[in-house]
């Protein structure tokens, strides 16, 4: 006698946090980009455990040139450096180390919003965040931010032991945070937070390069709406892209839909998230992978 296995078509998943950040890793998965329903029953997958304050804010997971997954995160308000885990297959994970980007470095006073993008043509990676350096661009810090003026640096590294030094990837004389780097048609996309407050911007604009590391551009205009947006994740379907973000002030995510990544049509009310959601990344996977996650909720059946 011979057995069918089930075939499940493949699918995405969204990496996210919730609340602080204690409780680690939470997946959501979606079939069509709009529609999201949390794995696990909507526990979360891996306990934090770096730093003074054990979070795990901002995860992002992105598949290897290795065929492994690559996780980075926010371990800490304060702290200098950057979570890092692998996993073959989303559940099962590797010890969790620190990336310490700014050894030995004065006057650093955060390490948010960490991504990671592949170059396949290089077989590198690189890991890029969002800090501010006591001393540095003091021209674009504000009191009511607690005079933080962020800008965004990287390093690279083909084997997560080891790194390059810590370069500045992005500057055009505004507070910048929460980048997020695709490749698409030969360009490389940077989705970025401009971060200034005053005159209010909180919005998501487009830089472009030719190579990972840059130059890239300066930005475009918003992309966004009137509100106040954050942590963008971007997810091409071919024939249309969806970036997706954190409406914080409102307490509910966003989306903006897009055919040609020049006009971009808010669909916000056609997208159904998992309660509690915080910002993370989408990442596309086969049908055999995200069958691996939903059997987590069916043993609890």
């Amino acid at each position: 006698m011979t057995s069918c296995a089930r075939q499940v078509p493949e699918a995405y998943l969204f990496s996210y946090f919730t609340g602080n950040g204690e409780d680690g890793l939470h997946i959501a998965y979606s079939r069509d980009g709009l529609v999201w329903e949390p794995v696990n029953g909507g526990k979360s997958l891996l306990t934090p455990r770096l730093s003074k304050d054990k979070l795990m804010r901002d995860p992002c997971v992105i598949r290897g040139g290795d065929g492994l997954f690559h996780m980075v995160w926010t371990i800490s308000w304060e702290e200098k450096g950057i979570g890092y885990a692998s996993s073959p297959d989303l559940i099962h994970w590797s010890e969790q180390t620190l990336i310490p980007v700014f050894e030995g470095a004065d006057g650093v006073r955060n390490c948010w919003a960490p991504e990671i993008t592949y170059d396949e043509a290089n077989q590198e990676y690189m890991i890029y965040w969002a800090s501010t350096i006591e001393g540095r661009f003091t021209e674009t810090a504000e009191a009511q931010e607690n005079n933080l003026c962020h800008r965004i640096y990287a390093v690279t590294t083909k084997d997560f032991k080891n790194f390059s030094d810590t370069f500045l990837l992005y500057d055009y004389g505004f507070n910048v945070i929460d980048a997020s780097i695709h490749y698409r048609e030969g360009k490389y996309i940077m989705f970025l937070k401009d971060e200034t407050l005053t005159p209010p911007q909180k919005n998501i604009r487009i830089a472009y390069a030719d190579k990972l590391t840059g130059p890239y551009s300066e930005p475009s205009a918003p992309i966004t709406g009137d509100y106040w947006a954050e942590g963008p994740t971007f997810l091409d379907l071919g024939s249309k892209y969806y970036l997706y973000f954190d409406r914080y002030m409102e307490g509910r995510f966003g989306v903006v839909r897009s055919t040609d990544m020049k006009v971009w049509e808010d669909i916000s009310d056609s997208l159904k998230m998992p309660e509690g959601i915080r910002h993370g990344s989408v990442l596309k996977v086969t049908g055999k992978e995200l069958d691996r996650l939903l059997d987590l909720d069916r043993k609890k059946d």
